[in-house]
């Protein structure tokens, strides 16, 4: 368990200084330097950007990870894809081995390549949704323009897209963390921000993500009433859907885990979250380990927290359902090895947040299926 994680999402709260802060600062600076460069560069139009023939929709956020964009472009997609349209989604490809200038993730039938050349989340999207095709290239252009010319897409959507401002987009769709929405307030790397606060400026929508029914409470809503009035904000969770054992193909309500001892393990964004979520299940947890985002396992230590799980005579050993995706080539001779899926869910305002995007391709000139 060598690559246990720092709390970064713990790190980025604090305000104080400390032994690394001059330094951090100082970098921090000379990056925001760098990025607000570049927002005026795009601006006053020294570099161009590119569109796609289609509508171009956008899922992102202004900080570094943890605000649930996978979940969150799943359902975006599958409404896309009930309103007809052609869907492809548009990554990145963080973390993938597979350095191809364009690389075709899915067909919208069957996945072309394995999760360690497509990266976790891409992998994760194509496993998870039937229909809609997945490329990845850092330049999101050549991709979509791929798309359009092989399945003839019309409705692409940006997965993790906010600062890739290279490409027009017809809707962003901001994602905030409902209660730990900036940080410290502070650019990479003192602090999570990946843009200045102003950039906000450039959403069309704001979800607010984790959020738990008290709108007063909320950190981010009150700085977005304040600060960005003429945007409407909505509201999601990120709730339990299943308890999934792959290799054994069993799967059962998150209630399973009522008074179960568990030891679980993740290496995703924010991992103090995944173990939260257990202990609101009612789960009782043995051993918990951390590791950084997107981390791929080794089988020494998947069986290094096996034999943790047998030691402590703990029922189940799980993960989170992306964290799988990493470990599912692994092959581990263990069926009670399992993920706990999530499912993204407005807590209010679903129909109002589809009708501003309705709007918005009414206004590209493109038509929806209202009998839907």
């Amino acid at each position: 368990m060598k690559d246990s994680a720092p709390d970064w999402p713990q790190i980025f709260q604090k305000k104080r200084f400390g032994p690394l802060t001059v330094l951090l600062a100082l970098i921090s600076v000379l990056y925001g330097l760098g990025v607000r460069l570049r927002l005026c560069a795009y601006r006053i139009g020294i570099l161009k950007k590119e569109a796609l023939p289609g509508f171009v929709l956008s899922v992102g956020n202004l900080t570094a990870g943890g605000t649930g964009k996978t979940p969150a472009v799943a359902m975006l997609a599958r409404w896309a894809l009930s309103r007809r349209y052609k869907v492809s989604i548009l990554s990145r490809g963080y973390g993938r081995k597979n350095k191809k200038k364009l690389l075709e993730v899915s067909d919208g039938k069957s996945l072309r390549v394995g999760p360690e050349e497509a990266g976790d989340e891409p992998y994760l999207l194509g496993k998870m949704i039937k229909g809609v095709t997945i490329v990845i290239s850092k330049n999101r252009h050549l991709a979509g323009l791929f798309a359009g010319k092989k399945y003839a897409s019309d409705f692409f959507i940006l997965d993790d897209g906010f600062q890739h401002i290279k490409l027009e987009r017809d809707f962003n769709v901001v994602l905030i963390d409902a209660d730990l929405p900036f940080g410290n307030g502070h650019l990479l790397p003192w602090g999570p921000l990946r843009e200045p606060l102003s950039s906000l400026d450039r959403a069309d929508a704001f979800i607010l993500t984790r959020y738990k029914g008290d709108a007063s409470k909320s950190k981010a809503s009150g700085f977005l009433r304040t600060n960005s009035p003429a945007c409407p904000v909505f509201y999601a969770d990120h709730l339990p859907d299943r308890v999934v054992f792959p290799d054994s193909d069993r799967f059962y309500e998150p209630e399973l885990l009522q008074g179960k001892r568990i030891v679980a393990f993740s290496g995703i964004a924010q991992p103090g979250l995944f173990k939260d979520t257990l202990k609101s299940l009612g789960a009782e947890i043995i051993a918990f380990k951390a590791f950084r985002d997107h981390y791929w396992f080794s089988r020494n230590e998947i069986d290094s927290l096996v034999h943790l799980k047998e030691k402590y005579a703990a029922e189940y050993l799980l993960t989170t359902e992306k964290d799988w995706v990493r470990i599912s080539s692994l092959e581990p001779n263990n069926f009670d090895i399992g993920y706990l899926s999530i499912k993204f869910k407005f807590t209010s305002g679903e129909e109002d947040f589809f009708k501003v995007i309705q709007d918005a391709i009414k206004t590209k000139g493109l038509s929806f299926d209202t009998n839907l």
